[in-house]
């Protein structure tokens, strides 16, 4: 009989012990394996929603506030800013595009957001189906909001005011869907797109009164046009070394605030990971309880099966293939633990997607990051831990010994 057979079967010989073992190590490799999996696709997402983009520009106040409202739409953002100023700021010979976004409103959570087509251009994102918008107050949808509101092309919907749900509905003021874009795997997915016009009519009707004659609403759209705002605006440079003065020239001469991406991202990203490491810790905290674990249960089976190593020994099994039986079902524990934390894991991340509406799933087309691989090599780890005393044991313990019921 191999050695894997034989260890196999001494696994299962006490199956109480071996399935508490196999879910106290499951559970820490799961919860790693989970960590991996978040970390992994924060850090995607990072690097996806900040493609290109070198400035946050819009009202002052707190720049994570803006970037985090602006880049990955979870916040909402610092106020508006003239979109005169904003005009004149896209003209700087530092500049080499500027993409308006205005917010204010949402369909069903999903934020809406007036923009220009190079919005979408900036990711390459692709129509699956439809085109962009041709004219105001018709809309695109990403791909997430089409699932999950299954609405389609020439489908009309109102928005409500607000970035969350339970805002005022804007009845009177419809948009039309004119196309639907393809998952991207981005903050697209998570957005419905229009023009900026779009956004100015819809709140324009609030301020007209139905009564209102050809001339006072004549003047009522002046008045607005006079004051029209933007939310912020994303701002590529003409080349690197604007990153050194022009934050510091619209912060300093201009009544907005410049953003750095990349700064304000790795702040967030050293808060985060000190959440992370706290997780991590516990993690590890379970391993070591599982190692502790599959040691005791293997310390006490040297001596359990004192009568069957010495029938292996009297057969002629050398002591390394005794020691081995140790290992190889350790190894054994181990394999199960990985195939099931991988699982369990896979599905705490399927879940997490499906949960938060704001976020999409762990593992975008069915990729696993390279830092699993870490998951069996602590596997491996641990189990050459946990097996690694009583293989020594069982191999420096001669016939005689074995045979003795004194010893």
């Amino acid at each position: 009989m191999s050695v894997l057979r034989l260890a196999w079967q001494y696994l299962w010989a006490r199956p109480l012990t071996a399935a508490l073992n196999l879910l106290l190590l499951t559970l820490g490799l799961a919860s790693i394996a989970f960590l991996l999996l978040a970390q992994a696709r924060v850090e995607r997402a990072f690097e996806r929603d900040l493609a290109g983009i070198d400035a946050v520009v819009g009202a002052k106040g707190s720049p994570m506030q803006l970037i985090l409202a602006g880049v990955f739409h979870l916040d909402v953002p610092p106020g508006n800013v003239a979109l005169a100023d904003a005009q004149r700021l896209a003209q700087h010979p530092q500049v080499a595009q500027f993409i308006p976004l205005s917010l204010g409103d949402n369909l069903q959570g999903f934020r809406i957001v007036g923009t220009t087509p190079d919005y979408p251009a900036l990711y390459g994102a692709t129509l699956a189906r439809g085109v962009l918008w041709q004219a105001p107050l018709q809309a695109v949808l990403g791909a997430e909001v089409a699932r999950r509101t299954s609405l389609d092309v020439g489908a009309r919907f109102a928005g409500a005011h607000g970035l969350g749900t339970g805002g005022a509905v804007h009845d009177t003021t419809p948009y039309t869907v004119s196309g639907v874009l393809r998952p991207c795997a981005c903050v697209l997915d998570r957005l419905v797109l229009t023009a900026t016009e779009s956004v100015w009519a819809v709140h324009d009707e609030l301020h007209a009164d139905k009564d209102m004659s050809a001339a006072e609403r004549a003047e009522l759209e002046a008045a607005l046009a006079a004051e029209r705002e933007i939310t912020l605006g994303l701002v590529r440079y003409r080349s690197p070394l604007a990153a050194a003065s022009f934050p510091r020239f619209v912060n300093s001469n201009t009544p907005m605030q410049a953003a750095a991406p990349a700064m304000e991202v790795t702040r967030l990203m050293t808060l985060i990971g000190h959440g992370t490491q706290l997780l991590h810790a516990l993690a590890g905290v379970l391993l070591v309880v599982a190692t502790l674990s599959v040691f005791i249960a293997l310390w006490s089976a040297v001596r359990e099966r004192r009568a069957d190593l010495a029938m292996l020994r009297m057969l002629g099994a050398p002591p390394r293939r005794v020691a081995a039986l140790w290992l190889a079902e350790a190894g054994w524990l181990a394999l199960l633990a990985t195939v099931a934390g991988l699982l369990l894991a896979l599905a705490l991340a399927s879940a997490a997607g499906l949960w938060w509406a704001d976020a999409p799933a762990l593992l975008p087309n069915g990729v696993w990051p390279i830092t699993l691989a870490w998951v069996p090599a602590l596997a491996a780890a641990t189990a050459l831990l946990a097996a690694g005393v009583p293989a020594v044991a069982a191999y420096r313990t001669d016939v005689h010994t074995l045979l003795n019921p004194r010893s």
